[in-house]
């Protein structure tokens, strides 16, 4: 069978692939592209542990053909940090241990990158909303929120 030919934009950068009609969006990034912060945990978009951001709005990439990235802008966990320096996201998850394992932690941290960019100052109930699509098997989730609430300040400049 031949591959579709896609061109998108993944963390700011021109991609080009080659993909099977029947391959998802997380098989082409991991499989294809390597970037490996993207993960399986269900592949029936339960647990969250895909999440990437999607021309702006956050989607589990096992529920996305790799076929309909054509043209489309991707924000994966790799775009996050400029450098070495760590997103203040990324350093707030270190600092509060808001990860174990870490098959949860990319999906976690694309999931507030994407609700703190709509909502800069969200109260507790609100990131507990916007991580609800994410699951975590190890750390519970009191220490994430936490994180999420000190990178939320320390984006604000508060």
């Amino acid at each position: 069978m031949a591959g579709i030919a896609v061109s998108t934009t993944i963390n700011g950068d021109q991609a080009e692939f080659l993909c099977h009609p029947d391959e998802t969006l997380l098989e082409v990034l991991r499989e294809r592209l390597g970037l490996m912060g993207v993960k399986e945990g269900c592949g029936t978009g339960d647990c969250g542990a895909c999440s990437i951001i999607l021309d702006d709005r956050l989607v589990c990439s096992c529920l996305v053909l790799g076929a309909e990235a054509e043209g489309r802008r991707i924000a994966t966990v790799e775009g996050m940090a400029q450098g070495d320096k760590l997103h203040p996201l990324q350093q707030k998850f270190l600092e509060h241990a808001a990860l174990q394992c870490g098959i949860c932690t990319p999906g976690f941290l694309i999931a507030a990158k994407d609700l703190l960019a709509k909502n800069p100052d969200p109260t507790e109930e609100e990131i507990r909303f916007g991580l609800a699509g994410n699951l975590c098997r190890c750390t519970g989730y009191d220490k994430i929120v936490r994180a999420v609430q000190d990178a939320a300040s320390v984006m604000r400049g508060a």
